[in-house]
């Protein structure tokens, strides 16, 4: 990067179903950063998009051969086409590192920000499965090098989805770019669920066993593939049939690592004393079910930060892009 060139930004899309994660990620990637002061951080919320939020309870392909999806404004991963939205909002221009709000920093964010990209768009991780004879790679969390993207027409792309002209898991699995455009960054910087001395960026990606979420009622939806005799489609129909699953009550369950429930309580009491979330806003939450009901007994117990261990610095806000509401959080 030149001298001339902007900021780079990390920008969180979230919908208000994960604001509390957001804030708790955005505290993350500043207070454990060396260089805070050199990137920015914004939010970027569903509910402030509507060319998205219009598409409520339309339907959707998500694979082919997977039956119909309906996208729903309310289900917990709303967010996630917001992700290629991103070039466009910066004005192509600039490096972005787009995360989802359940991504939270464990090293300083600033390496991954100043990596030399060696002329990719994009870096990211790959997956484990494979569609259509190529691995797919993880979008949730992608350094991008937004003047080499400006082929992403994201409000086309959101019309085309739902006239089921594109479907949503290869776009969002970026199958549409070229490869030669993807770079890959080590599994570190988008840790799934896994948090060693390693890990730089940890990412509760497994849905029900998000921490902050446990025992509350699953909000979530999954998709069903087409072919009616199989096993995968009749779970995942059953799934759907919330708040009753088999005649039970479907529950977000402990993540199976304690250490990563109490990191992130740890995180959250430091927004809590630095003003950057008032217990205000965790009390609507705990009310709406978008945070477990146990919350503030985890927080007593979660350890002091010593004085001056971390900083509150200031999140900026750009056009479409929502302020994280630094101290002023209602």
């Amino acid at each position: 990067m030149s001298a001339v060139d902007p900021k780079p930004t990390v920008v969180i899309h979230t919908n208000n179903q994960q604001m509390v994660a957001a804030l708790v990620s955005a505290h993350s990637l500043k207070s454990r950063s060396k260089s805070p002061e050199l990137f920015d951080v914004r939010l970027l919320r569903l509910e402030e998009t509507p060319h998205l939020y219009k598409h409520d309870k339309q339907k959707f392909i998500w694979w082919e051969g997977y039956a119909p999806s309906v996208w729903r404004k309310r289900d917990l991963q709303s967010f996630a086409p917001l992700r290629r939205m991103v070039p466009a909002l910066l004005g192509f221009t600039g490096r972005a590192l787009v995360v989802d709000p359940d991504v939270f920093a464990i090293g300083d964010v600033f390496e991954l920000l100043s990596r030399d990209m060696n002329g990719k768009a994009v870096l990211c991780r790959q997956k484990s499965e494979w569609r259509t004879g190529r691995r797919l790679y993880s979008s949730a969390v992608m350094l991008l090098d937004c003047q080499k993207l400006t082929h992403w027409h994201w409000e086309q792309d959101i019309d085309d989805i739902f006239s089921w002209k594109v479907m949503l898991g290869p776009w969002l699995s970026l199958l549409d770019e070229s490869p030669s455009q993807i770079g890959l960054f080590e599994e570190e910087w988008n840790h799934h669920d896994t948090l060693t001395e390693k890990t730089k960026l940890l990412h509760n990606t497994e849905i029900p066993t998000q921490p902050w979420k446990t025992g509350l009622p699953a909000d979530y939806n999954e998709h069903a593939p087409q072919n009616p005799a199989s096993v995968e489609r009749v779970k995942c129909l059953a799934r759907r049939m919330f708040p009753k699953y088999l005649g039970r009550t479907v529950f977000y369950r402990p993540h199976p690592d304690p250490r990563q429930e109490q990191m992130f309580f740890t995180l959250l009491r430091e927004c809590l004393e630095r003003g950057s979330i008032t217990e205000r806003l965790l009390r609507t939450a705990i009310r709406k079910n978008y945070l477990r009901s146990d919350a503030f007994t985890l927080l007593d117990r979660s350890p002091i930060a010593p004085a001056g261990a971390t900083e509150l610095y200031p999140l900026t806000v750009g056009p479409g892009l929502a302020s994280i509401g630094q101290r002023r959080t209602k």
